[in-house]
Parts: structure tokens; C-alpha cells; sequence
């Protein structure tokens, strides 16, 4: 699943996705309560953290062990994050609210749907990255350091480093 390879969700994976699940609602009640507990729950949740990032529940995840989120990054309330493939997410990043990165892939083929088939592409965010509220990124996508996603706008490409990019599909506009 995690290489890309087509496979159909087995019982095992859908206990995963469950308990990861559960460990998303136990770090949004302990958000509510004591932002010392909330870390240790999304450290609990998450493959990996960086020092002084935040985020803001609710986080949707479909495994949580393959979101790595760098350090001094913030992400806004109701994050989705299906990590089938490994998400990165550099230092000092900034997702606004309702961002979507999303690596799961179904098949075109009829056939292959109806058989529940999937496949995931890792996505990777660079250091200081600003995606606006409502983007959605691809599966396979490859955002580079410093670049900006205007609100909205769908990622379906890999964008360079130094850029600002909107639209669907998002397109560079500018250079930074």
C-alpha cells in the first residue's frame, strides 16, 4: 500500500484506520482541556512532529503513522490528511482551514473500481509553504520551499520552490 502498489483494504487496515480515528477524537477532546496532553496525543497520532508546531482540530486522517509534520509549522482547524502514501510537511508551513492533501488513487477502469481497488503517491510539502484555506493537493504532488497556493486552488502538478500558484488547477502566477 505504502510503495503504490493497487491493493484492496483488509481487515487489518480498516482496524487501523479506526483506531487512528479514535486517536484524532482523544487529541481533539484533550485540545479542549490542556494543550500539554493534546501534543502528547497527536504525537501518538502522527508518524512524526516538529517542536512548537501546531494544529488545530479537527485532524482527518486515515492512518496518522504516515503524516510527518516538521517543526514551527501551524495548520487551521479540519486538516484532511489521508496518508495512505507517506505525506511530508516541512519546517515553518502554514495550512490554512479545510486543507486537503490527498494520496489515495482509484482506477480509471471500471473494473479495477468496482473492485475496490486503490493505490496512494506520497505527497511532500517543502520548508515555509503557505497553502490558503480549501486547497486540495493531489496524490503524487511535490509543493517546493517558500511557495504559496492561493485559496481554493486545486494542485494536481508539482510546483517549484519560489512561487505563488492558484486556481484548478493551480498554476504559478508569480515568482517570490
Amino acid at each position: 500500500m505504502v510503495a503504490g502498489d493497487w491493493y484492496e483494504a483488509t481487515p487489518d487496515l480498516v482496524t487501523m484506520t479506526n483506531d487512528a480515528q479514535e486517536r484524532a477524537h482523544r487529541f481533539a477532546d484533550a485540545f479542549r482541556r490542556d494543550a500539554d496532553a493534546a501534543q502528547v496525543e497527536l504525537r501518538a497520532l502522527l508518524g512524526s512532529l516538529g517542536d512548537d508546531t501546531m494544529i488545530r482540530p479537527p485532524l482527518y486522517v486515515d492512518y496518522g503513522v504516515h503524516l510527518h509534520i516538521g517543526a514551527r509549522s501551524f495548520v487551521n482547524f479540519g486538516l484532511v490528511a489521508l496518508d495512505v502514501a507517506p505525506i511530508r510537511i516541512g519546517d515553518d508551513v502554514l495550512l490554512g482551514p479545510n486543507v486537503q492533501l490527498l494520496t489515495p488513487v482509484h482506477p480509471v477502469e471500471p473494473e479495477g473500481r468496482r473492485a475496490k481497488l486503490e493505490s496512494a503517491k506520497p505527497i511532500t510539502i517543502g520548508n515555509n509553504v503557505w497553502l490558503g484555506g480549501g486547497v486540495i493537493v493531489c496524490p503524487g504532488v511535490t509543493i517546493g520551499d517558500n511557495t504559496v497556493v492561493g485559496a481554493g486552488s486545486v494542485v494536481t502538478k508539482d510546483l517549484p520552490a519560489n512561487v505563488v500558484a492558484v486556481g484548478n488547477p493551480a498554476r504559478v502566477v508569480k515568482e517570490v
